[in-house]
């Protein structure tokens, strides 16, 4: 990890930069699994789950199994997940859009209805560490949104995962992953039902395969190596070190960064670094390749640079210098609120935009399992009073035949 000052535009745009494109090995690798399982169904599915993960048996995993598995998780750990799903699903409740209508003009009257999907694919990563918490944040928002069947995929379902699953209340559960998983839930298989929406994080090969996908199955976006920034001028050095280190935890590729105008305040964070830095493992690689302490001329000069890098995970001092921060995928502020703590049991999902990507949208919510439908409804009278206005742009348009299908009825 370094110190860079924010003068240094060569090694702030060096750090700074959005993350490469997947290698085009990586892309063509990933297309060529999907296309193999659109065409071949469940045989390439089994084929690729068993040379790339192992897998042997049966894909899915049937209610009993899943419970009998879950039954080993401890008492502690399952009722963690339950506390963690309650907070998920109270503020997926508050995320919902509300139904409307409206009344335009006399006889002229529009309605929102909110439907859920029918079915959803949530992706579980399952590498080095069960990640229960990441089907929470996927499936507790869909079924809070009503969605009638949530099929969630795992290469490795442990008795964690399981017992998340089961306090989800998951309606299938399948012991397949990478881009063969994406690639059945987009196009289904005999095994495998099609979804609507597939959601969730994983490795480089998933973001590949969910970027193919894109064009036929709904997914909720393309999620990079994750990354935080910290913009502080008066925080606690040893907690700012430990959230460095927490995120740089999940991936060698991740980037953990400190902005802060107070050189003294860089110094004593990159000491705790080293002093709390693993001797080995993904953080220790993380923070040598992607981390920095970056010293700026002032604390506005600080949050400008939050803001125009979007980060995933912003933590700030207070509620002042929240306000000058309009891109981020989610924001902690002040120093209890720990990010770890939106990893797991906040309720807020963790589940968010990265490499810049929230400048345009915010994380996963309950919004994105549902369809906003709209009614219109016009009386003859309505229609009267609407039928100039729609006339003259359907003319203006030199759509003719437009315009007609309102005179005839006006006239």
């Amino acid at each position: 990890m370094q110190i860079i000052r924010s003068t240094d535009r060569d090694a702030l745009q060096r750090l700074l930069a959005p993350p490469a494109r997947e290698h085009r090995a990586v892309v063509r690798r990933a297309a060529r699994i999907v296309e193999d399982v659109r065409r071949e169904g469940d045989a390439a599915l089994r084929r690729y789950a068993a040379a790339l993960d192992g897998m042997k048996g049966r894909l899915e995993l049937d209610a009993a199994e899943i419970a009998r598995r879950a039954a080993r998780a401890s008492p502690r750990v399952r009722s963690a997940i339950a506390a963690a799903a309650r907070n998920i699903a109270r503020v997926a409740r508050a995320q919902l859009p509300r139904p409307f209508r409206i009344q335009i003009a006399p006889g002229v009257a529009v309605e929102q209805r909110v439907r859920p999907l029918d079915r959803v694919g949530c992706y579980v990563p399952g590498g080095r560490y069960p990640l229960p918490s990441t089907l929470l944040m996927t499936a507790i928002p869909a079924r809070v949104a009503g969605v009638r069947e949530i099929v969630a995929v795992c290469p490795r379902p442990d008795a964690v995962v399981c017992a998340a699953a089961r306090a989800a209340r998951v309606t299938r559960l399948f012991r397949i992953g990478g881009a063969q998983a994406i690639a059945a839930l987009a196009f289904g298989t005999l095994t495998v039902p099609r979804v609507d929406r597939i959601v969730g994080p994983g490795n480089k090969y998933v973001a590949a395969a969910k970027a193919c996908v894109a064009a036929e199955c709904a997914i909720d976006f393309q999620a990079g190596p994750t990354e935080i920034v910290i913009v502080s001028d008066r925080g606690n050095p040893e907690w700012i070190a430990a959230d460095l280190i927490a995120q740089a935890e999940h991936d060698p590729d991740a980037r953990a960064v400190l902005i802060t105008p107070k050189l003294r305040l860089a110094h004593m964070v990159l000491a705790e670094v080293v002093r709390q830095m693993p001797p080995e493992g993904p953080a220790r690689a993380s923070l040598e390749r992607n981390g920095a302490i970056v010293v700026t001329a002032s604390l506005g000069e600080a949050l400008d640079l939050a803001n125009a890098i979007a980060p995933e995970h912003l933590v700030v001092d207070d509620e002042r210098q929240a306000d000058r921060v309009g891109s981020a995928g989610s924001i902690f502020i002040g120093g209890h609120t720990a990010q770890v703590a939106g990893d797991y049991a906040i309720g807020s999902n963790h589940v968010l935009p990265t490499g810049g990507a929230a400048r345009f949208r915010g994380g996963l919510h309950a919004a994105d399992f549902v369809k906003v439908v709209t009614v219109q409804r016009l009386t003859a009278r309505g229609l009267k009073a609407l039928g100039g206005t729609i006339t003259t742009l359907a003319r203006a348009e030199g759509l003719h035949a437009h315009a007609r299908s309102i005179d005839v009825r006006l006239s």
